[in-house]
């Protein structure tokens, strides 16, 4: 269990870097960073702030779908905001001043956010509130996933945008590189995120010689199946 709290954190910490060297890249964020930053121009809050409080009305709406949060759900929510905050805060990460410096820190934020996906999915101890809204819509309506996604991130980014969010060419490379960085980090390691059967909010009890859902490593691929729902690409696993 340690070991899976480790890597929960691990991938929290390196998902927050990965957002402020998109943020830092000046060249459009991702949908739902932008909508964030878009939402700080109305109101006296941090972007850290903002994504918390969007990240429990996410929660919410996917409760009410179905998706039941883990405790890692409930610390996505949390810790990410505050790293981000104090990311941002301590000018951890510099802007660029030429378009390829831009870019290079931009690309450099999808690797990292794509092996914090690895760490923290592999905790099995619950996704990210987004993407258990996303899942439990796709149960609910019986859209397959690419198309519940696009409509989902494409609502958020036509938002983000009359907020004043950063939307940019970098919102396009985010879209179209992010699932592919997630997918290369499970497959150097030897995992598939769809195969992780993450725990819920009452974490069952481990009795000696009881098996334990695998953290990471090239055994992943044997863990149990999600026993409900559609199958999920691996880039649609990884939402904040």
């Amino acid at each position: 269990m340690f070991k899976r709290i480790i890597f929960l954190f691990w991938g929290l910490f390196l998902y927050s870097l990965g957002i402020v060297m998109t943020i830092k890249g000046n060249l459009g964020t991702g949908p739902w960073d932008a909508l964030h930053l878009g939402i700080t121009n109305y109101l006296p809050l941090t972007m850290g702030q903002v994504s918390q409080l969007t990240g429990i009305v996410v929660i919410l709406l996917g409760w009410t779908l179905g998706m039941k949060p883990g405790w890692g759900t409930i610390a996505n929510m949390y810790f990410i905001g505050l790293f981000i905050d104090l990311l941002l805060g301590g000018d951890w990460v510099g802007t660029p001043e030429t378009w390829l410096g831009r870019l290079v820190i931009l690309l450099g934020g999808v690797l990292v956010i794509g092996w914090a996906s690895y760490f923290y999915l592999s905790a099995a101890l619950g996704a990210g509130p987004r993407d258990g809204f996303m899942v439990g819509s796709v149960q609910k309506t019986g859209w397959p996933v690419w198309k519940m996604r696009t409509l989902i991130e494409a609502s958020v980014t036509v938002l983000g945008y009359f907020l004043g969010g950063p939307i940019g060419v970098g919102t396009l490379i985010v879209a179209f590189t992010l699932g592919p960085s997630i997918q290369w980090a499970f497959s150097v390691m030897g995992a598939r995120a769809q195969d992780i059967r993450h725990d819920g909010l009452l974490l069952p009890v481990w009795r000696a010689g009881a098996p334990q859902p695998a953290v990471g490593g090239a055994g992943d691929g044997q863990s149990p199946a999600k026993p409900a729902g559609p199958p999920a690409e691996v880039g649609d696993c990884a939402e904040q």
